[in-house]
């Protein structure tokens, strides 16, 4: 019977002897190539091998935090919640057409000195640029104009690095409208705009193509507002666009001044206006007014009637028709119909006649057109 040979486990340098000889062997053979010292298949697995970094619990576990991290910094930047610190220059502030026509003073100088004191409590907010130019700003200011100034003059003042840059909400890039919404929408909370600056937003927001209309301009930035919030701006709209050019303290208009204004626009006044208005410029807003009021009372004061001497007695008003140009409603609104060269006018007068009740008819009317 033959003896059994024990078998022994080869060392480490019977194994690199081992090696050597195998990749002596293998180079060089058809299929792998004539400079390859490994099969493919081989090398494939020799990479997957090293790749895997195969080490210990804890070094895994903190690679699994890193790429959990690098995800998640990932989904914040598309989501719009990546907020970084932005140097001023790399920011344009004047990308977008603001809704705020003047910055108040004393307003600026407490707000720098908050800054000076305390730093920039609450971010502004920029988006990219989609192809920015060498040199040239990559961020458009969305919101937050007033703080980016403030920062911008303490720069100026002090020349302090730490005012060089702010802090910013980088928000993905928005379509024009969006854009529009976002900076009426934080102002609307943080500031008061006048009635003329909502109206010439809405104006300017419409010119640049970002809505199809000044009425969807106003039904969609001040979409919170109600009925006749929206139906003032739209009557401030109107005076920015046929009297923007002329007046110079448009943002001195009262509610109820431009309310005038904008019914006496509505009955054909722009051209007296207009004259009224060109001759020079006034010296301040009462100024202004005078000019405009004027227009207005001659335009609303009744045609006297040739007729009769004296001074004519006020007829007691009842309801119906009077003539065929003037209608009495029970509800002591007069509606009065006029004709020009340019088509038909409605005048409505009376003091249940307010914005609410003029949008509902001017609704009313626009469904009639429109069947």
């Amino acid at each position: 019977m033959a003896k059994r040979r024990k078998l022994e486990a080869p060392s480490a340098e019977d194994l690199g002897r081992i090696e050597d000889e195998f990749r002596r062997e293998t180079s060089g053979r058809a299929g792998f190539g004539a400079g390859s010292a490994v099969a493919p298949i081989a090398q494939v697995a020799g990479e997957a091998a090293a790749q895997a970094q195969l080490g210990s619990p804890d070094a895994r576990a903190a690679n699994a935090r890193n790429a959990a991290d690098a995800q998640r910094l990932r989904d914040a930047q598309g989501d719009g919640r990546l907020m970084a610190d932005l140097p001023l220059d790399q920011i344009d502030p004047h990308a977008m057409i603001r809704d705020r026509i003047d910055l108040d003073e004393a307003d600026m100088t407490e707000l720098r000195q908050s800054i000076a004191a305390s730093g920039l409590r609450l971010p502004i907010e920029v988006f990219a640029l989609p192809d920015p130019q060498e040199g040239a700003p990559h961020y458009a200011l969305v919101s937050g104009y007033r703080r980016y100034m403030a920062v911008q003059a303490l720069l100026d003042l002090t020349e302090a690095a730490k005012y060089s840059t702010i802090r910013a909400v980088i928000r993905p890039p928005a379509e024009a409208d969006q854009a529009f919404v976002s900076m009426v929408e934080e102002n609307e909370v943080r500031s008061d705009l006048s009635q003329f600056e909502r109206g010439r937003i809405a104006v300017i927001a419409a010119q640049q193509g970002a809505f199809v209309n000044v009425e969807e301009a106003v039904n969609r930035l001040y979409a919170t507002g109600s009925k006749a919030k929206r139906s003032k701006v739209r009557s401030f709209a109107m005076i920015f666009e046929e009297l923007g050019d002329m007046l110079t303290f448009p943002e001195a208009l009262s509610e109820k001044r431009g309310l005038r204004l904008a019914q006496a626009l509505r009955s054909g006044a722009e051209a007296g206006l207009r004259d009224a208005l060109g001759d020079h410029p006034p010296a301040d807003a009462e100024a202004e007014w005078t000019r405009i009021e004027s227009v207005i009372d001659a335009l609303e004061a009744p045609a006297p009637d040739k007729r009769r001497g004296g001074r004519p007695k006020a007829a007691p008003r009842t309801s119906g028709w009077q003539g065929a140009e003037t209608l009495h409603t029970s509800a002591g609104i007069t509606i009065r119909h006029q004709q020009d060269s340019k088509g038909h006018i409605l005048r409505f007068e009376g003091k249940g006649m307010d914005a609410a009740v003029m949008e509902h008819l001017l609704n009313e009317i626009r469904a009639l057109l429109e069947k």
